[in-house]
C-alpha cells in the first residue's frame, strides 16, 4: 500500500501539473476584450436558414480553402474523417471578438449505429457536442467565465448577444487551434442542403450517434404527414435576480450566462436535451433525435445516450493528428517516452478526479482524489500499469450502454 501511495501522490502531481499546462491553451476562446464587445440588449432567437446570405470579399477569400469530410460505416459505427473546414465560404477570422485563424483540422470521430439510451442524460467537460454533416463540429459551451473566474460558476452564452465572441454570419467561430465549430443553427450547411423548409432536415450526427436535425419538425411527432413547425425548446430564463452571493456577477437575470436559464418540463416540444422521439425522413421508424433551435439551449448540453471517446478533445479513440487528440482539440506532445505528464497518462488522472465531467477539478473533487485515483488501477495489484489507463480501440471493448435502441 505504501507504494501504491507514492504512486498514486505522483501520478495525481503529474495530472494536476498536465491540467495547469495545458488549462491556457485548452480554453475554447480565450484573448477576447470582454469590455469592448459586450452589446447592451440580448438577442435570443438566431435565424432560420433564409435567402443567400451576402458574403464580402475577405469571406469569400478566406472561403477557397479545400473542404473534405468521408462518413463510412464501418461494423458497428459511423466514421467521420474530416478536415474541418466548411462547405460554405466561412465568415472571415481573425476578426473582432474571434482573433483566431482558421485552419485545416485532422478530424477522425465515431458514431454507434445503433445508439443506445442512457439511464439519465450525460454531461461531459471539453468534448465536441456532435459533428455537422459537412466534417466542422458543435460546440455548445464557451470557456469564457465571469471575471475570468472559472470556479465562479458563471459562464458567458455565446449566441445570446452579450458578449462578442466573434461569430460569423453560419453562427460559427475559431478555437485559439484553428477549429472552426458551430454555436448554433449552421446556416451555410443549411443552405446547400436545400433549407429545411420542405422537410426535417438532418444537419449532422450527435457524439452518441443519434441524428442532429433543425429546429423544423412535425407537429406530430409520429405523424410524417403532419406539416412541419419550429420546435420550442422547455428552457426559459429565469426570473428576477442572480442570489447575491460574493463574488458572483450579481444584477437580474438576462441571458448573458448559461446559468439564466433553467429547463421547465414540458414547457415545450423537447426535452431536456433538446430532443424527442419521431419519425424523420432518414428514420420512418423512429429515433430519438435532437434539434438544433434558434432559442436556449441552442445546441443541446447533454446527450440522451453515451457519446462515443472520440469526440473527446482530450484524446480518444480513434486517434488524430499529432499534437491533437481526435476531436482536434490540443493534447500535449507525450514525453519520456509517450506517457509524461503531458500525456496520457496525465489526462487518464483529470478525468479520474473530475467526477461531475465539468471539465474542472473542484475542492471536493481534490478531498476524494485518493479513492478516485484507485479506479485507475483496473486489476486491483496495487499498481497502475500504461494498459490501464489507455483507452479501448475502434471495435475494441467500449460499447454504449443497454438501454432503449434510438434507430439505425
Amino acid at each position: 500500500m505504501t507504494d501504491l501511495r507514492s504512486s498514486l501522490i505522483s501520478i495525481f502531481r503529474a495530472g494536476i501539473a498536465a491540467l495547469l499546462a495545458c488549462t491556457a491553451v485548452a480554453m475554447a476562446h480565450p484573448g477576447h476584450d470582454e469590455n469592448a464587445s459586450t452589446t447592451r440588449e440580448p438577442s435570443f432567437l438566431l435565424a432560420q436558414a433564409g435567402p443567400p446570405l451576402r458574403r464580402s470579399s475577405a469571406t469569400a477569400a478566406v472561403g477557397k480553402a479545400g473542404h473534405s469530410v468521408s462518413i463510412t460505416t464501418e461494423g458497428d459505427f459511423r466514421i467521420i474523417t474530416s478536415n474541418g473546414w466548411p462547405d460554405h465560404p466561412p465568415g472571415a477570422f481573425p476578426r473582432r471578438g474571434n482573433p483566431n485563424a482558421l485552419t485545416a483540422q485532422s478530424y477522425t470521430l465515431r458514431v454507434p449505429v445503433k445508439p443506445r439510451m442512457s439511464e439519465t442524460p450525460e454531461r461531459r467537460g471539453g468534448w465536441w457536442w456532435g459533428v455537422a454533416l459537412n466534417g466542422v463540429p458543435f460546440e455548445p459551451g464557451t470557456a469564457e467565465t465571469w471575471n475570468n473566474d472559472r470556479q465562479s460558476g458563471w459562464r458567458y452564452e455565446a449566441a445570446t448577444g452579450f458578449l462578442n465572441l466573434g461569430l460569423d454570419e453560419h453562427n460559427a467561430h475559431v478555437q485559439p487551434t484553428g477549429a472552426y465549430h458551430y454555436h448554433a443553427l449552421p446556416i451555410g450547411l443549411i443552405e446547400r442542403l436545400g433549407g429545411d423548409g420542405k422537410k426535417m432536415l438532418q444537419v449532422g450526427w450527435a457524439a452518441d450517434g443519434f441524428p442532429i436535425y433543425t429546429s423544423r419538425a412535425h407537429s406530430e411527432a409520429k405523424d410524417p404527414k403532419s406539416p412541419l413547425r419550429k420546435m420550442k425548446p422547455s428552457h426559459r430564463l429565469r426570473q428576477g435576480a442572480r442570489s447575491a452571493q460574493e463574488g458572483g456577477p450579481g444584477g437580474n437575470y438576462d441571458g448573458r450566462f448559461t446559468e439564466d436559464f433553467e429547463y421547465v418540463q414540458g414547457s415545450g416540444d423537447l426535452d431536456e436535451c433538446n430532443g424527442r422521439f419521431g419519425v424523420t425522413p432518414e428514420f420512418p421508424e423512429g429515433t430519438y433525435y435532437y434539434c438544433i433551435t434558434t432559442e436556449f439551449p441552442f445546441v443541446s448540453r447533454m446527450w440522451r445516450g453515451t457519446p462515443d471517446p472520440s469526440f473527446s478533445k482530450a484524446g480518444g479513440p480513434p486517434g488524430g493528428g499529432p499534437g491533437r487528440g481526435p476531436g482536434g482539440g490540443f493534447r500535449p506532445e507525450p514525453q519520456d517516452g509517450g506517457q509524461g505528464p503531458g500525456g496520457r497518462m496525465g489526462f487518464s488522472v483529470i478525468e479520474a478526479l473530475d467526477l461531475n465531467r465539468d471539465g474542472v477539478i473542484d475542492a471536493e473533487e481534490l478531498l476524494k482524489a485518493p479513492d478516485s485515483l484507485k479506479s485507475l488501477d483496473k486489476n486491483g495489484d496495487g499498481t497502475i500499469t500504461l494498459d490501464e489507463h489507455r483507452p479501448s480501440p475502434p471495435g475494441g471493448s467500449f460499447r454504449p450502454p443497454s438501454g432503449s435502441p434510438g434507430g439505425r
